[in-house]
Parts: structure tokens; sequence; C-alpha cells
């Protein structure tokens, strides 16, 4: 039982990681520039195409990778270019029109030119084989994934809070009208945090792809938890999005995995099983429900 809750727990890292990576764009684009993006998850749908399919060509993991991340930023930049731009100056309601009509978009165009088929994404082979670590066997893929997703993490947070062009994005999304008037391009970091994103999600999508399947719609279901995320951590706080995140993958992983365990103690098995996946599945949402019951904000709000 142990070792089945530290792999868990080491899962649930590896999972909040990569959901951090998707929700730290998605918070900078919502909370700092004000625009709702639900097309979000369909860059990171995007990027892992991009990377599966570049994987393929070069015969290279790392090269796929790296050509994905490159061809998800410049999609990113054509679309804050021609579309983003004339979201900014409007209401909520219409930005979430707008991206909606982007995902079914972006869903098309995949099966368009893949195919509706999933497309297959192997791991490095010398990442294909597990290591031991306190006695247990884990992936050594997986640990890879959490090493990246911890650099990441904090090369982020240096950019934002610590560095002179953090403090601009900053002081633009506080008051661009000023911001502007110190000579600042508020626009062109604007564009720049949105390009920025977008290589996050694509670098998500990489990453998982050996994990799940790089398939139409895989943009969606995460799409929910990186909100789930934002949403509990703070919107605009990269933060809040790191402690959210990791907060979200480790409930979800660990209570997928031990709660039909814990209910057969205490249930028939038809029942423990039919009623463990549902609890396991609204958990998160429970917990963000009170969460917010006593942290309306969220727990690091950005304006705090």
């Amino acid at each position: 039982m142990t070792q089945l809750v530290l792999e868990q727990a080491l899962n649930g890292l590896q999972f909040g990681l990569m959901l951090f990576l998707l929700a730290a764009g998605l918070t900078l684009v919502f909370g700092i520039m004000d625009c709702i993006n639900l097309a979000h998850g369909s860059l990171y749908m995007v990027g892992a195409y991009f990377v599966a399919a570049a994987a393929q060509a070069a015969d290279s993991f790392w090269l796929g990778l790296g050509a994905g991340i490159a061809g998800t930023a410049v999609l990113g930049l054509l679309l804050e270019l021609s579309l983003f731009r004339q979201l900014y100056r409007r209401d909520h309601l219409s930005q979430v029109l707008a991206t909606f009509a982007l995902i079914l978009i972006a869903n098309e165009s995949v099966r368009l030119i893949w195919g509706p088929a999933p497309l297959m994404l192997n791991p490095p082979e010398s990442l294909a084989g597990p290591v031991e670590i306190a006695g247990f066997f884990y992936p050594a893929y997986r640990l890879v994934i959490i090493g990246v997703g911890l650099v990441v993490a904090a090369l982020l947070y240096l950019l934002v809070a610590k560095s002179r062009v953090g403090m601009w994005v900053r002081a633009g999304a506080a008051n661009r009208e000023m911001t502007e008037a110190l000579g600042i391009n508020v626009r062109g970091l604007f564009t720049a945090v949105f390009v920025f994103g977008a290589a996050l999600c694509a670098l998500a999508g990489g990453l998982l792809g050996p994990l799940l399947a790089v398939q139409v719609g895989m943009g969606e279901s995460v799409l929910i938890l990186a909100f789930v995320v934002i949403i509990i951590g703070g919107i605009g706080s990269i933060r809040g999005a790191l402690v959210g995140a990791l907060i979200v993958g480790t409930v979800d992983t660990l209570g997928r995995a031990l709660l039909p365990t814990l209910l057969r103690a205490t249930l028939p098995a038809d029942a423990a099983a039919t009623l463990g996946p549902a609890l396991a599945s609204i958990l998160i949402y429970l917990l963000m429900a009170a969460i917010l019951f006593f942290k309306p904000q969220g727990l690091f709000p950005a304006r705090a």
C-alpha cells in the first residue's frame, strides 16, 4: 500500500506540473490581458500533433519536441496578431464565442490533416525503462517530466516576479495607458506573453504525448482542469497556478487510485466499483468549491 501511495504521489506531481505549464499561459492571458481564451486547450492539442508529426519525420523525440514548440509558438503569434488583438477590446461574451469557434476549427483542421485516428508518439529509447527509487521502480521518462516541470516553474517565476520584463508586463496589466506613456510597448509585451503561453502548451502536449493518446479533442478535458487550477490558485498568479496545479494533480491522481480501494473496505464490491470512480471524478470540483468558500479570490490572488 505504501508503494502504491508513493507511486501515485509521483504520478500526481508529474500530472500537476504538466497542468501548471497549461495553466501558467492561461492565467497570464486571463489575469493580465483580461481575455478568456477557451482555445488554450486547442493549442495544447495542436502542439502535441506538431511534436508527434515532427518526431516521426525526424526520427527523434527531442528534435520533434523542439520543432513542435517552435511551430506552436508561430501559430500563437499568428492567432494573436490576427484575432486576439481584436478580442482584447471586446467583452467576455465575445471572447468566449470567438475562442469556442476556434476550438471547433482546430478540431476539424487536425482531423482533416492527420485523420481521425490517434497519432503515435514514443518516448526516447534512453528513457523507456524504469529507475529504482526508495525500493520501487518508477518510469524514467516520468521523472524527466517532473524535472522539466520544476525547472520551467522556477524560470517562469523568476521571469514574471523578478525580471524587468515581468515588471513591465505587470505594469501594463495594472495601467496600460501610463505604462505606454513611459515608453513601454505594451502591445508587443502582450503578444510575447501569448506566444510564450502557446509554447508552454506545446511543451506540455509534447511531454504528455507518449503517456496519453495524441488525438482530436484532447484539449477540451485538460482545459477544464486548467481553469480549475487558476481559479483555485488565483487568476493572474504564477505562484497560485503552481500551487493549484500541484493540488489538483495530486488530489485527482490519488483519488482515482485510492478511493475505489478504500470504498471496498466498507461497501460491497459492485457498489465500490461504481461509486469510487464517480467520487474521484468530482473530488477536485468539491475541493475547488471548499477553497472558494473560504478564499473567494483563490489561494494567491495576483492583486491581493
